[in-house]
């Protein structure tokens, strides 16, 4: 049952507290994961989106698939596609804890587009809004004095969190008369459907890796696509998209943890730090203030 306002910020079930912890570390793993693989960014896409469709298309067999509902579905595929094309890019080119914090912006930039389809944001949202450019603006001017390509991978970040806003909003406008299961399959299947003659036209290699990468692949798919994903999904049909996107944030951290310790991709230096601080905290102050339209986060993805 979806929450009403009155619960809009309430402390979810145990059981879905244990889903969300289960769908942080999922999701957590997904930048490191990426930062690891040596396999082409679209043959990534491609095999990881339609693993995670394969995966749910026996469950949403079993549902009724209305014709509107499908199309959402679908557009929301392609967003979904061009958002994994500049995450992925982001998580190769700038260090993991930087473009995972950037990518989190995505729920301002999904407030900026409810109240350019004449929605209403409340002014306080707005100051979260621009503390969060703040810490932006910090995390990109260091990584430009230091790092051009570091600065160009926060810029494709910075595109990734709008082109995932997009995707929500379109996701929460099927998910209206989908299942959950039907949602996934269709929107992943088409994304890597998108993201296949991208690759095919740009020779990007499919198939010929070495087992390394495809073991990376099977983990990817297996973290962040089913555990990470299919779990919020799980617990957005009780708990507040509100508070799933807080938590949703936590991803940033664990990615940032697993990178160091591993130590995978771009170390962050120490000056980053307080601009993910003012990411994340700006983007709590927009959450809780905005009191969402379940446009605004109710088909969670990130990443």
């Amino acid at each position: 049952m979806a929450p009403t306002s009155s619960d809009i910020t309430a402390m979810p079930e145990r059981s879905d507290l244990i889903r969300l912890g289960i769908g942080i570390l999922g999701i957590g793993s997904s930048g490191p994961l990426i930062a690891l693989s040596a396999m082409p960014i679209l043959s990534l896409i491609f095999w990881r989106n339609l693993g995670g469709s394969l995966f749910t298309l026996p469950f949403a067999l079993r549902n009724k698939v209305d014709r509107a509902g499908a199309k959402w579905a679908a557009a929301a595929g392609v967003l979904l596609a061009l958002h994994f094309i500049g995450f992925f890019a982001a998580m190769r080119m700038t260090s993991v804890a930087a473009g995972t914090a950037l990518v989190a912006l995505q729920p301002i930039f999904a407030s900026i587009f409810v109240k350019m389809t004449g929605g209403h944001i409340p002014s306080k949202a707005w100051l979260g809004m621009i503390v969060s450019f703040v810490g932006v603006l910090l995390i990109s001017g260091i990584d430009f004095s230091l790092d051009r390509r570091s600065f160009l991978g926060d810029l494709a970040a910075v595109i990734s969190a709008a082109l995932a806003a997009l995707y929500m909003l379109f996701g929460s406008k099927a998910m209206k008369s989908l299942a959950a299961s039907s949602y996934t399959a269709i929107c992943y299947g088409v994304c890597a459907l998108t993201a296949l003659p991208i690759a095919i036209i740009s020779g990007s290699e499919l198939i010929d890796f070495p087992a390394r990468e495809w073991w990376i692949l099977l983990a990817l798919i297996a973290g962040a696509q089913i555990l990470g994903h299919s779990m919020f999904n799980a617990a957005l049909k009780r708990v507040s998209p509100a508070v799933v996107s807080l938590i949703v944030f936590f991803e940033v951290p664990v990615a940032a943890i697993l990178a160091g310790i591993f130590e995978i991709g771009k170390q962050p230096s120490g000056l980053i730090i307080p601009g993910i601080i003012l990411i994340l905290g700006g983007c709590t102050m927009v959450v809780l203030r905005t009191r969402p339209t379940r446009e605004m986060v109710e088909a969670e993805v990130l990443e």
